[in-house]
């Protein structure tokens, strides 16, 4: 019996660090961003749609989508982002799903889906169980900071942009701590996959 696990955090939150452990140990992890960009590329359904809809000055020379362009015109338009998401977002969806069933048939015991925006879309539904990737707001903003070179002010327009990671704790199964170092941040992760018994023997 496969247990499919939704990962998530906030902007900086170290949410790559977890998934980057869950690979080296050899588990599926499903990436929704991987995913939204691979649900747009030339030939897939989505992008067919996404030129009908916006027209073909969105088009690189190659003809594919240049997203900077996309991207400016989705920024200021509340409709047209809602449209580009009601595209995007079943595309990837079914693409994950798909991804999910597949490694189910092929009797994995854990599959992770690693989901930014896991609660704020409501996609529980896809997963048995969730983990949050928690760190406090002022390691977040350092982090952020550090790692895109923004202000202060900056940084915190982007997180609060988000769900706040404090009011994710209580939606979530189980929460670890990120605050500390990578080794207390694996150890966390494991304590917490064989409490759920997701691991195969000699993990």
């Amino acid at each position: 019996m496969s247990i499919i696990v939704g990962l998530t955090g906030g902007i900086a939150s170290g949410k790559s660090t977890v998934s980057s452990l869950l690979i080296e140990k050899g588990i599926t992890v499903i990436d929704a961003d991987l995913e939204a960009r691979l649900a747009v590329e030339k030939g897939e359904e989505a992008y067919e749609e996404i030129i009908a809809h916006f027209g073909d000055q969105i088009l690189l020379e190659d003809r594919s989508i240049d997203r900077g362009k996309l991207g400016s015109i989705i920024f200021h338009n509340e409709s047209q982002r809602l449209k580009l998401n009601n595209i995007v977002h079943p595309a990837v969806r079914k693409r994950m799903l798909g991804k999910r069933d597949q490694a189910v048939a092929s009797g994995e015991k854990l599959v992770i889906l690693d989901i930014p925006l896991l609660f704020e879309s409501k996609l529980t539904y896809m997963v048995d169980k969730t983990i949050l990737v928690f760190v406090d707001e002022y390691t977040q903003m350092e982090r952020l900071m550090k790692r895109n070179q923004l202000s202060k002010e900056e940084a915190l327009a982007r997180i609060n942009s988000q769900m706040l990671l404090k009011d994710k704790i209580q939606l979530a199964d189980a929460v670890i701590d990120n605050n500390g170092t990578i080794k207390e941040t694996e150890q966390q992760l494991m304590e917490i996959l064989n409490k759920w018994n997701a691991l195969k023997k000699g993990l």
